[in-house]
């Protein structure tokens, strides 16, 4: 189940949502970031890891989304590192009574028993301004951003040249703007791609959360996409994008409808006096 994109780096796609578990392999042990998504899909993983003989040394969540902040006890009780802002509000989700039961019904139908909750978000805060993960491995660098979700982050593995993007820079899903938590949600997405724009010349292999591996074509291909789609929705223009209508992979037309849902909601936050700038 896992396939090389790059010396030492891995990855293992999940069945349900194509969500991508990146392995990094260090000196002693692995990285993993966003594992998931069902428990048979991290035993598989863990299975793989054991066969490459080399145990978790640490984990990463790019952000708190049910489907990239999960953990199984086969991974081992090692950090998982987050940022700051990640790691804060999956702390105050975890504080409030009644959440797991909140999260499970959320779930895709088709996965819910088989989600496992029980080690759901427990992050370990990076520091405010880390700039590496902290650990004994190629050097990681935490690209921080505020599109999508509070503290998010993408992961640029600088010696190998691939990007672990977190939800973003995918060819299934159009950009998810984090409007109710935002003050300026398109201007927070727009800023994240700026930074991607200055990290894209040492990219060889772009990873998204959900969705294909994309070469350094690609990685570029998908930031013009993506900004071409925000500033469309920002100037009210006619929205022409393949990962929606028609032209949708098959099997992923539903994501017309998060695009129609976070249109409307922009559109009542405008009225609002709401930024989307």
């Amino acid at each position: 189940m896992l396939r090389q994109v790059a010396e030492g780096v891995l990855v293992h796609q999940s069945e349900l949502l194509q969500n991508n578990t990146v392995v990094v392999q260090g000196r002693e042990g692995v990285l993993l970031i966003d594992p998931g998504i069902t428990s048979s899909e991290m035993d598989c993983l863990a299975n793989d890891l054991g066969k490459l003989g080399q145990p978790v040394v640490a984990g990463f969540a790019t952000h708190a989304d049910w489907d990239h902040a999960l953990w199984s006890a086969r991974f081992g009780d090692v950090p998982r590192y987050g940022t700051a802002r990640c790691a804060a509000y999956s702390h105050d989700l975890l504080s409030n009574a009644g959440w797991k039961a909140r999260l499970a019904r959320g779930l895709p139908p088709e996965i819910a028993e088989e989600t496992p909750l029980d080690l759901f978000g427990l992050i370990t805060a990076l520091p405010a301004g880390t700039a590496r993960i902290p650990w004994d491995g190629p050097q990681v660098r935490v690209i921080e951003h505020q599109a999508h979700a509070p503290g998010h982050a993408a992961l640029l593995i600088e010696e190998r040249g691939v990007l672990a993007a977190g939800d973003m820079l995918s060819d299934v899903f159009i950009p998810m703007l984090d409007v109710d938590g935002s003050a300026d949600p398109i201007g927070d997405y727009l800023a994240a791609l700026r930074l991607f724009d200055g990290v894209a010349d040492g990219v060889d292999a772009v990873v998204p959360g959900h969705g294909s591996v994309g070469g350094a074509d690609q990685l570029r291909a998908r930031i013009d996409q993506d900004r071409t789609y925000l500033l469309a929705l920002r100037d009210d223009q006619v929205v022409t994008d393949p990962r929606i209508g028609p032209s949708a992979k098959p099997g992923w037309e539903w994501v017309d409808d998060i695009h129609t849902g976070q249109a409307h909601r922009l559109a009542k936050k405008a009225e609002r006096g709401g930024s989307t700038d």
